[in-house]
């Protein structure tokens, strides 16, 4: 029996499921938002079903309520009207499980709950399957960030199972990264890894692509081949930009997720899937769903676990070791010996947006090899586009000062601009730079403490 929680002011709405819902689960309602923490806290609840009230303030308090909530234990389904429809999107988009229509749509309602269920225990399976010898590290990825730190766990989560996983985030935030360490910390690390670039298939050649082909199945089959599916044998199946693909390939691909065989073009032989299966996309998939250009039941079947890559304005306290590394690797590769970026040219790094995240930093610290003249990244090696003349002051640092003093000298620079913009009040301020009004208050008082903490109070809203 699946245990929900109503949370909902709509005594009609208490009636319809109590009434409607049947044996196989069982109803809790409450309208106090302390009561429902209560619950949750005390486990008495498998999901949460929120009914978001399309009033503006009510919602407003209802965001708030789910961020206090988030990472409680229990999956949240909100159910929305057409008037929060996009507040709903949104919330799917910050971590609820799912939304549904008001009123709501009974198969689809315990469908929908069903999955909410079996996601959560999921999760609960892959924490105990967690391994205390996996490397924090990750292999590749790089970053300390907390942030990061909570793509690491899922990472470890999620390694050893064989649950699909569906990554998300911007361009260039390192999505293949991700599913590359999967691979590598799980069983399967010794066999192949495929990557499939949906986007780069042309629709006329994916089937040939996936499920390879026998000789004269086409016109150029001079020969038989194997297609991805089968090349990925026992090992890892990576599809990178799974929303690329058209509606036509997305029935083949379903039909195959389910039954886990396919074929190659022009033989009857089934031949079995036994892949670890990963997906990645840079697209609003639920959106798509929306929207009808992305199938529903697909949807479900690549995302069985979801891991977001963060965008790298979201951790740019990672901007300093992520730098570092690349001025090694392409240092070496150009052969032109560099020891570290300037505190001035760092300073800009760390001012930038960077809407093409790590992708884009990598190439700008190449770049910048390529025309910095002495041992050192100096702001006038970086593109035209991130100078700005004594960013903050930061030029009038001593010369002789070390770079962890001028790097706490900017640091205590940005501080107290952020404090004058948002009128002196400290905790608006530290929002508003991503880390905690704690941090900040040790980083203006205690400047020999702060550099050995910054990483353990930084501010997330993840």
């Amino acid at each position: 029996m699946i245990r929900l929680l109503l949370y909902s002011q709509d005594a009609d709405m208490h009636a319809l499921l109590a009434a409607t819902l049947g044996a196989d689960f069982s109803l809790l309602i409450e309208r106090r938002s302390s009561a429902i923490k209560e619950a949750i806290s005390q486990k008495r609840c498998d999901v949460l079903i929120q009914d978001l009230d399309s009033n503006s303030s009510a919602i407003q308090n209802q965001l708030g309520f789910f961020d206090e909530i988030r990472d409680c234990g229990a999956p949240v389904v909100v159910m929305a009207d057409r008037d929060s429809r996009e507040i709903a999107l949104d919330l799917v988009e910050r971590g609820v499980y799912n939304y549904i229509r008001k009123p709501p749509v009974l198969p689809e309602l315990k469908i929908v709950v069903r999955r909410a269920y079996e996601f959560a225990v999921l999760k609960r399976e892959s924490e105990r399957a967690r391994e205390a010898s996996v490397p924090s590290n990750c292999d590749q990825l790089i970053g300390s960030s907390a942030r990061a730190q909570v793509v690491y766990g899922l990472i470890r989560r999620v390694a050893n199972l064989d649950a699909a996983v569906l990554i998300t985030g911007e361009t260039g935030t390192g999505k293949e990264l991700i599913a590359r360490a999967i691979h590598s910390l799980g069983a399967r690390k010794g066999r192949p890894f495929v990557a499939v670039s949906c986007g780069a298939i042309p629709d006329t050649l994916i089937e040939a692509e996936l499920f390879g082909a026998e000789k004269g199945a086409f016109t150029d089959a001079a020969a038989r081949r194997k297609g991805f599916l089968e090349e990925a044998g026992n090992g890892t199946l990576f599809f990178d930009e799974i929303g690329e693909f058209s509606a036509h390939t997305q029935v083949k691909l379903l039909r195959v997720l389910q039954e886990r065989v396919f074929s190659r073009l022009g033989s009857s032989q089934l031949i079995p899937l036994p892949a670890r299966l990963l997906f990645a996309t840079h697209r609003n998939l639920l959106r798509m769903v929306e929207e009808g250009t992305f199938r529903e039941d697909l949807y479900y079947r690549v995302n069985v676990m979801g891991i977001k890559s963060p965008p790298l304005r979201d951790h740019t306290e990672d901007i300093p070791t992520l730098a570092q590394h690349f001025l090694k690797e392409y240092s070496d590769l150009y052969q032109k010996p560099m020891t570290r970026v300037t505190v001035n040219a760092m300073a800009l790094l760390l001012e930038y947006r960077w809407p093409g995240n790590v992708r884009e930093l990598e190439s700008v610290i190449q770049g910048a090899i390529i025309l910095c003249d002495d041992d050192a990244i100096q702001p006038k090696d970086l593109p035209a586009a991130m100078q700005q003349p004594d960013l903050l002051g930061l030029g009038d640092a001593l010369p002789g000062a070390s770079f962890e003093e001028q790097m706490h000298d900017y640091k205590l620079k940005v501080v107290h601009k952020a404090l004058q913009e948002y009128n002196g009040n400290k905790t608006l301020a530290a929002r508003s730079l991503h880390i905690s009004r704690t941090y900040m208050h040790r980083l203006i008082k205690d400047p020999e403490e702060e550099d050995s903490t910054a990483s353990a109070d930084t501010y997330t809203t993840a």
